[in-house]
């Protein structure tokens, strides 16, 4: 929209009053009434108008009725706020505030509506979307087009076009047919007809009289289209009811085949009220049950230690060699189950894992030809820290995370899956749910589980879905029963084509809107990392959030001030004590089993992984020896002597002798094959021992031939050689080429070092206080100059681009006066990169070609090249 349109907006038709002494005629001059801290506040609730500074008021009112920055302030109202903007876009332009809250009440007492309707009046017009005094109260020219009734996009308030709209491009004479048959005198012009009409159905009396001569047919089709959509289909020969209608005005014609209700018909029959429920209060977020806080701190920390181990043991497993990337980036299905079972839980809480480690940068993509996932370096640094410290850099990183990991098996909008650490799982909203949904907990008394539906509804009522602020018309896109023989036209969002691209289709769990699964994402997430325990906001979330720790937060709270590197040692220092300690033993038994009945300490649960396999997890983790594992211990480089001596050490009970057999007994046939490279030989002192192994049909696929009676060859290469024999039963060893053996220790793997994902915007960051004084001081500088008042233009010529023109000779003359009588000049500059620019200044000094002064438009003092300026021309006013 460009400065003449905003001149039209506020143009005011002849005869009509002008409300109050001074009130505004275009949004530029609202704005310029303001004091700095109103438009502070503009530019805090739309930052995206600060994209670049604007030079003046005029500039900053044309930015703010662009169409991208009017959908955006519209999709951040709450559902109150957004209806009274629905009803402004149907109430006559301009509406004074009893006729705004008439809409509302329908003259009916509503004190919650009188209550709200201030407030949310002036939100609008704290956010430039309204604008003008109480008796004459405008919504912004983009804001009424998105939001105004049409066959496309009906209202959300259910209402259709004026009969003065309806009948836009009716024949007279058709006007003149419908005027008789609503039993008003004829008129002399298609005006007056629209005029007589318009009376008519405003009257409250007249029309009631003209809808008791209605038949009861007509009154139902009234009513199924009343509360919208206004639109209907209709035949070729339209049933009585419907004619009886048309030939009055009550329906008017859009095209052949539809027909509309006229917004003052539907009105009259709502008893003058635009919403059928309007939502003055917020919904309160009820409780569901209450626990004892310290119940709750407990269940969060049980969960907080549980996904530091769900997390460890994920990297762990992929730091030998991780999973590979697939070419589009991500994770594979078969991946994806895979890990998923090896942590024993469900594929959408391995995904969750995945991308919250990925989120914190423990895990990348390590950048090979071979590329495959594995943690980062950053990884080790995360594992010095203590427990609770941990897991507040994974909270910390999953609060700012915008990847979204339920998205995970979902489908974009070219039909393409979703993968695990994939591109496309970003969404902006994340952060901002994912701490409103916390901050709604914490409104709750500590140890108090909110209601997940009532939450939803808080929610919704927030910030409502893309065209559901209004509850007259249902959710827009679903059809209403339509009367017979009309069938009502399907509706569409206020603003569909300022829709983002198309979310993945939500699966029967979760609701289609992103917003609302965000928010059932976070409640489960929140829970899996123990912010909550119990559905309640733990002590530690509460001081993550810098939220009050022992009593309820107000609905909009924000934090109580301090520094968030100060809430994350806050929070972790209240989850320390609730973590269980490491112990430094386990308790052997004679089941070939060893019990550790806590979290071990790093250098045991790396020796014992090695040692055993982990059989179950829990509060107490149960390890079991094998052949296979004690065989993987002593490939390690281990001696028999070495396990035993650690076992003995390290347990509370005596080592039982099943176990210290089956070392023994492992460790005695360990190395008594020896499998090199030839292609792959096999050789053993024994060779009774090498004649059984190729008399084994296991053997047959090894291809083993025998080249001397303790050599065996193999087609086979050693490293399944290696795992043919063992998975006979045998326990072989490698040997280099001069005969030694060969140490199976491998090394773990870690990609280069690597920064977590950047968080991708949710639009401009919202401007500290440091850059709100900084704009708005230029801003009101830049306009103090735009507005300034200069002498007539025929005593200054004027270029086309509207600079001053005069010779050098009358430049440097008039700059010299002004330097010495302290007066503002006018001047026309342009820079070393040709752009070309206005600016009032008070000269101060002019010598050596340049002159300088106090630059009004930049509030700063400046010194310009005197070739540089085009012209200069006094000012009719000072006062700058």
């Amino acid at each position: 929209m460009g400065i003449g349109e905003l001149d039209r907006e506020a143009h005011v038709p002849e005869g009509r009053p002008s409300g109050t002494a001074g009130s505004p005629r275009t949004l530029a001059e609202a704005l310029r009434a303001r004091g700095d801290d109103g438009l502070a506040a503009l530019l805090r609730a739309r930052p995206d108008l600060l994209g670049p500074v604007p030079n003046d008021l005029t500039q900053l009112a044309t930015r703010a009725g662009t169409r991208a920055s009017v959908v955006r302030a519209l999709e951040r109202l709450d559902r109150f706020t957004l209806q009274v903007a629905e009803v402004l876009a149907v109430a006559p332009d301009p509406a004074p505030y009893p006729v705004l809250l008439g809409l509302f009440s329908g003259g009916a007492a509503a004190p919650e509506v009188e209550a709200a309707l201030p407030g949310a009046v002036a939100l609008l017009r704290e956010q430039a979307l309204v604008w003008g005094d109480d008796d004459r109260l405008r919504l912004v020219r983009t804001a009424r087009e998105l939001l105004s009734p049409s066959p496309q996009h009906p209202s959300p308030t259910g209402l259709g076009p004026t009969v003065a709209e309806a009948t836009a491009g009716m024949s007279p004479g058709r006007l003149q047919e419908i005027v008789a048959a609503a039993g008003l005198p004829s008129t002399h012009d298609p005006v007056s007809a629209v005029a007589a009409l318009t009376a008519l159905f405003t009257d409250r009396k007249r029309m009631g009289a003209l809808l008791d001569t209605a038949p009861p047919e007509a009154l139902a089709v009234l009513d199924r289209l009343v509360w919208g959509p206004p639109y209907g289909e209709v035949t070729a020969k339209p049933t009585p009811p419907v004619s009886w209608l048309r030939d009055r005005g009550l329906l008017l014609p859009v095209s052949p085949r539809t027909m509309v209700l006229p917004r003052e018909v539907a009105l009259h029959l709502r008893g003058g009220r635009a919403h059928r429920a309007p939502e003055p209060r917020a919904p309160e977020v009820e409780a569901a049950r209450a626990y004892r806080p310290e119940v709750v701190d407990g269940a969060a920390a049980g969960q907080a230690y549980a996904a530091l181990a769900a997390v460890e043991e994920l990297l762990k497993s992929w730091e030998h060699g991780g999973p590979a990337v697939l070419r589009a980036g991500g994770l594979s299905v078969r991946d994806l189950r895979r890990t998923a079972t090896a942590l024993d839980v469900p594929e959408p809480v391995a995904a969750f894992w995945m991308e919250l480690a990925y989120g914190a940068g423990l895990l990348a993509s390590d950048g090979e030809a071979d590329e495959r996932y594995a943690p980062t370096p950053a990884y080790d640094d995360w594992l010095d820290l203590p427990p609770a410290e941990r897991w507040a850099r994974l909270v910390t990183a999953w609060l700012a995370a915008t990847r979204t990991p339920g998205l995970v098996g979902g489908q974009d909008a070219k039909g393409r899956t979703l993968a695990a650490l994939g591109p496309d799982l970003d969404r902006a909203a994340a952060p901002e749910v994912r701490r409103r949904v916390l901050g709604l907990l914490a409104t709750l008394e500590p140890g108090t589980a909110a209601d997940p539906e009532s939450l939803l509804a808080r929610l919704r009522w927030e910030r409502p879905a893309r065209g559901t602020g209004g509850t007259g018309a249902g959710r827009p896109g679903t059809p209403a029963p339509a009367p017979a023989p009309a069938q009502e036209a399907g509706a569409a969002g206020p603003w569909a084509s300022e829709q983002r691209a198309a979310e993945p289709a939500a699966g029967p769990r979760h609701p289609a809107d992103l917003r609302e699964r965000l928010a059932r994402w976070t409640l489960e997430d929140a829970e899996l990392l123990g912010v909550t325990g119990r559905g309640a906001l733990s002590t530690a979330g509460r001081a993550l959030l810098n939220l009050p720790l022992s009593e309820a937060a107000a609905p909009d709270a924000e934090g109580g001030g301090v520094e968030p590197e100060v809430a994350v040692e806050r929070a972790a220092e209240l989850l320390e004590p609730l973590l269980p300690e490491a112990v430094d033993h386990v308790l052997l038994q004679a089941d070939l089993t060893a019990v550790a009945p806590g979290p071990l300490l790093r250098p045991l649960a790396d020796a014992l992984a090695v040692l055993a396999d982990v059989e179950s997890k829990g509060g107490a983790t149960v390890y079991r020896f094998t052949p296979g594992s004690v065989r993987r211990a002593l490939d390690t480089g281990r001696t028999a002597s070495d396990l035993h001596a650690f076992l003995a050490a390290h347990s509370r009970t005596p080592v039982p002798q099943p176990l210290a057999y089956l070392i023994d007994d492992v460790a005695r046939k360990h190395g008594h094959l020896r499998v090199g490279a030839a292609s792959a030989y096999v050789r053993c002192d024994d060779d009774a021992l090498l004649g059984e192994i190729l008399a084994d049909r296991r053997s047959a696929a090894l291809g083993l031939r025998r080249l001397a009676p303790t050599v065996l060859a193999a087609q086979a290469d050693p490293v399944a050689l290696l795992e043919g024999l063992r998975s006979m039963g045998y326990a072989p060893a490698a040997e280099s080429a001069e005969g030694d053996v060969l140490i199976a220790r491998a090394d773990a793997h870690r990609t280069p070092p690597r920064t977590p994902p950047v968080p991708v915007p949710d639009g401009p960051p919202v401007p500290d206080a440091t850059l709100l004084a900084a704009a708005v001081r230029a801003i009101r500088a830049g306009d103090r100059a735009a507005t300034a008042v200069r002498k007539e233009p025929a005593a200054v010529p004027v270029t086309a681009g509207g600079l001053p023109r005069t010779s050098a000779a009358e430049t440097l003359a008039t700059v010299q006066a002004a330097a010495m009588t302290g007066s503002a000049v006018w001047i026309g500059y342009v820079n070393a990169e040709g752009a070309a620019s206005q600016r009032v200044i008070a000269p101060v000094r002019v010598e050596g070609g340049f002159v300088t002064g106090y630059d009004h438009t930049a509030d700063e003092v400046r010194t310009y090249p005197l070739h540089r300026i085009t012209g200069v021309a006094e000012l009719a006013d000072e006062e700058v």
